[in-house]
C-alpha cells in the first residue's frame, strides 16, 4: 500500500506548543515497523495553482508571501515560518497524492491531511490548506480532462470536529457530498453545514456512535443511488477516542477500529476508491493517539488488500 507524508520529522513549533506534531513521527516509525509493505512517499508540494482550486489565490499568496496578519496566525494556531508554508503545501501534496493512488489501486493514505478547518479564504484550528477540498477538485479536473466524464467525490468526516470549512468550500458544489459526525458542542461553535451533519452529545460512547454512522452511510449511499461517488475521501480523526484531551466522546480504541472496517468495507463493497487521511488526535497519552491511528493504517491495509484480490 502506498502512502504518502508531508516530512513526519519537521519540528518548526514553539517550545510548549499544543500542537502534538512529533506524533506524525511516532506513527510513521510504527507503521513501518508493524506493516513493512507500507511505502511511504515525501510528497510534493501543491502549487499555487493546485490550492487556488479551493482557495482564494489572495489568500494563498498571502500564506506564501508571510502576509497574515497576527489574527489570521492565531485563528490558525501556528506562527507563520517557512517551515509552516511547505508543511502545509506538502500536506496538500500527500492527500493529492494518495488520491491518484487510489484511483489505481483501491485504498491510499496519507500520514497527516485532513485540514478540514480551512475554507476558501482563511485558516483556522491548526488547519492552513484544505488538503480534502484540492484534492477533490484536482482529481475532479484529471478525471474530466483523461475519462471526459465527470467524477463525483463523497467525503466522509468522522473526526470529533465538524469540517466547516471543508463544508463552506463545497457548500454549492453538488458533485461533492460531505458528510460530518462529530461532537455537537465541540470546536467549531459555529458549524457550517454540509449535505449531512450528525451531531453527538457528549459522552457518547461505542454503541450510540457505531448506530449513528451506520446511519449516516445508509444516507450518503441513498443519495447516491443512481450514480455513486468515484472516490471517497476518509478523515479518520483519532480524537473521538475516550483518552483525547479535546475529544468529549467515549469512543474506545476498539470502536474506533470498528468504525474504519465499516467505513472502508462499505467503500469496497461498492468499488468506490477511498484515501484515509489521519485527521485530529490530542491524547492526554500521545501514544494512545498514535495506536489509534496506527489501527486505522491497518485496517486501511487490510482494505488494500481485499482491492488487490480483486483487481
Amino acid at each position: 500500500m502506498r502512502a504518502f507524508h508531508a516530512d513526519a520529522s519537521v519540528r518548526q513549533l514553539p517550545p510548549g506548543h499544543r500542537f502534538p506534531m512529533h506524533k506524525y513521527q511516532l506513527l510513521m516509525e510504527q507503521v513501518q515497523a508493524s506493516l513493512p509493505d507500507v511505502s511511504f512517499t515525501l510528497a510534493e508540494p501543491a502549487s499555487e495553482g493546485e490550492l487556488a482550486l479551493a482557495h482564494h489565490p489572495d489568500y494563498v499568496a498571502a500564506v506564501f508571501e508571510g502576509r497574515l496578519s497576527r489574527e489570521q496566525q492565531r485563528a490558525i494556531g501556528f506562527p507563520w515560518t517557512p517551515e509552516m508554508v511547505m508543511r502545509s503545501r506538502r500536506s496538500v501534496g500527500a492527500t493529492v497524492a494518495a488520491a491518484r493512488a487510489a484511483l489505481h489501486e483501491g485504498v491510499s493514505a496519507t500520514l497527516s491531511g485532513g485540514t478540514h478547518h480551512a475554507s476558501a479564504d482563511e485558516g483556522g484550528g491548526y488547519c492552513v490548506f484544505n488538503d480534502l477540498a484540492v484534492a477533490a477538485r484536482l482529481m475532479q479536473a484529471e478525471w474530466m480532462r483523461l475519462r471526459r466524464q465527470p467524477l463525483r467525490v463523497a467525503i466522509v468526516d468522522l473526526d470529533v470536529h465538524q469540517g466547516n470549512g471543508t463544508a463552506s468550500i463545497f457548500r454549492d458544489d453538488p458533485s461533492v457530498y460531505t458528510l460530518s459526525m462529530h461532537g455537537e458542542k465541540n470546536f467549531p461553535f459555529r458549524k457550517v453545514a454540509g449535505d449531512l451533519d450528525v451531531d453527538l452529545p457528549d459522552g457518547c460512547t461505542d454503541g450510540p456512535y457505531l448506530e449513528a454512522l451506520d446511519r449516516a452511510l445508509a444516507q450518503l449511499w441513498a443519495a447516491h443511488a443512481g450514480q455513486p461517488p468515484g472516490l471517497l475521501l476518509y478523515q479518520a480523526g483519532a480524537d473521538p477516542h475516550e483518552g483525547d484531551r479535546l475529544g468529549r466522546l467515549k469512543i474506545s480504541a476498539a470502536g474506533l477500529a470498528e468504525r474504519d472496517r465499516r467505513v472502508l468495507a462499505a467503500a469496497r463493497e461498492r468499488d468506490i476508491p477511498v484515501v484515509v487521511t489521519m485527521g485530529g488526535g490530542y491524547g492526554h497519552v500521545i501514544e494512545h493517539t498514535v495506536a489509534v491511528q496506527l489501527q486505522t493504517y491497518h485496517e486501511a491495509h487490510a482494505s488494500w488488500q481485499a482491492w488487490a484480490r480483486r483487481l
